[in-house]
């Protein structure tokens, strides 16, 4: 019996230990200043944030994006407004002793793939937007647009009565990557380019994202390599996220600096009236995936 209760005294001390954690993570989501002892950052091992970062995800709760940040040494989860303090709790639960990597922030909105009915390219009984226009090797054209979109529509056109074919959906994937191609069947139809290239985004840089409900809006890379778990729609990895807002139908919309193609608008919170958190999948992995070029 007196090892019995000195086990559950020990259990009880862990469990105050990551409510402390959770308590602490939520004054700082909330913009309530930490006590001045708690505001050094210890430097972390890559193998202690590579931990936490898997320890986020196994706590599985959506509404959440989150990436690992070298430069300060924690994990960076930025929390919607769905997320309750149950969930927030599960995700120090989850991190353990390693909690204390933890910096959590909250966004208003949900974070939700983008699509909606309305006016653009559309399919499926859904509305979403042409991303960047591709050749493959053999001079075949496509466009690019996101994988959540080519997941609900095989076929798309230029109008929401369906009377103006552009083509099939080749491939998809979402969740994971959320990146889709579509081929042009329909050669009346014009395809320009305007890109002549596609790199890697980087932290600060300054961008801009066009899409068929808002038009076209910029901002600032805020962080890269976010893995977002998005409200009822399934986890994505390897995301761009930035400040620009976005609105649904927007989805698949591409992001740029100039002549540089960046990014598939693929989710987020927010709307372009009081501004918001919108992530990309990064054009580079598609191209890869399916072997094209931006033009």
């Amino acid at each position: 019996m007196r090892t019995e209760h000195t086990t559950r005294g020990r259990r009880r001390t862990r469990l105050m230990t990551v409510l402390a954690v959770a308590v602490a993570t939520t004054a700082v989501a909330t913009g309530v200043a930490l006590p001045a002892a708690a505001a050094p950052t210890p430097m972390r091992d890559p193998a202690t944030l590579a931990r936490v970062d898997e320890a986020v995800l196994r706590a599985d709760v959506a509404g959440t994006a989150w990436y690992v940040d070298t430069t300060d040494g924690r994990v960076h989860v930025l929390m919607d407004s769905t997320v309750t303090a149950g969930g927030l709790a599960r995700i120090a639960r989850s991190a353990g002793v390693d909690a204390a990597a933890l910096k959590v922030e909250r966004t208003a909105g949900v974070f939700r793939p983008l699509t909606a009915a309305g006016d653009a390219i559309y399919g499926g009984g859904y509305r979403c937007s042409l991303g960047f226009n591709v050749v493959g090797s053999d001079s075949t054209t496509y466009f690019l647009t996101a994988g959540h979109c080519g997941n609900v529509a095989s076929t798309w056109y230029t109008d929401s009565a369906h009377t103006t074919l552009i083509g099939p959906t080749v491939s998809s994937t979402f969740p994971s990557h959320d990146y889709a191609l579509v081929r042009y069947d329909n050669s009346a139809l014009p395809h320009p380019g305007g890109f002549t290239s596609a790199p890697a985004a980087f932290v600060g840089e300054a961008v801009q994202r066009t899409g068929s409900t808002t038009g076209t809006h910029g901002g600032s890379v805020t962080a890269l390599n976010v893995t977002v778990r998005y409200a009822g729609s399934g986890t994505v990895r390897g995301m761009i996220q930035t400040n620009v807002c976005a609105e649904p139908g927007d989805s698949g919309g591409p992001l740029f600096d100039g002549a540089k193609a960046l990014g598939l608008t693929s989710g987020g919170s927010g709307d372009c009236k009081s501004g918001g958190t919108t992530f990309f999948q990064p054009v580079p992995a598609a191209l890869a995936a399916y072997g094209v070029n931006v033009y």
